[in-house]
């Protein structure tokens, strides 16, 4: 009984027991939270931009694309983005407006398409503000009145 009075008691004069005695949280050092709430300082922090200078890739050439082959395209370039958001956000756009676009529009949408599936959602949902190359698209600002669905519809993924 005494020995083990003795390892106690040398147990306790140890340095990691006097932190427990005094409560590890207030001893050791806080690390940043792995995961952020949405739209918290933090959060905007880690996933802004590393610079809005930002150039997307370089297009692919698609000399004379019929028109109704880019329509599909884009159909389908704006369902399967990677990211449910931007998925549903685009996927419906492109269900509702599509078809009553002009060839013109239709390459900018495609250039819109091009960046990357956060910024697209965060600049529709203008949460961010966009670069100087989409602060005048008119297709941005048919996707954000689009976003706001000031009319309250439910919307889900239309079929491809």
């Amino acid at each position: 009984m005494l020995r083990q009075t003795r390892a106690v008691a040398s147990y306790l004069h140890r340095p990691q027991a006097k932190l427990w005695q005094r409560g590890l949280h207030a001893s050791l050092p806080r690390h940043a939270d792995p995961w952020p709430l949405p739209h918290t300082p933090e959060h905007i922090a880690s996933t802004a931009a590393k610079s809005t200078a930002h150039i997307p890739p370089s297009r692919l050439p698609r000399p004379n694309e019929p028109a109704e082959t880019l329509r599909a395209r884009l159909v389908y370039q704006s369902r399967k983005r990677g990211t449910l958001e931007t998925d549903l956000l685009l996927s419906t756009f492109a269900r509702d407006f599509l078809s009553e676009m002009s060839v013109a529009e239709m390459e900018e949408y495609d250039r819109l398409l091009d960046e990357a599936d956060w910024d697209i959602y965060y600049w529709a949902t203008e949460k961010r503000t966009p670069p100087e190359r989409w602060s005048s698209s008119a297709i941005l600002e048919k996707l954000r009145i689009h976003a706001r669905n000031e009319g309250k519809v439910v919307r889900s993924m239309p079929s491809l």
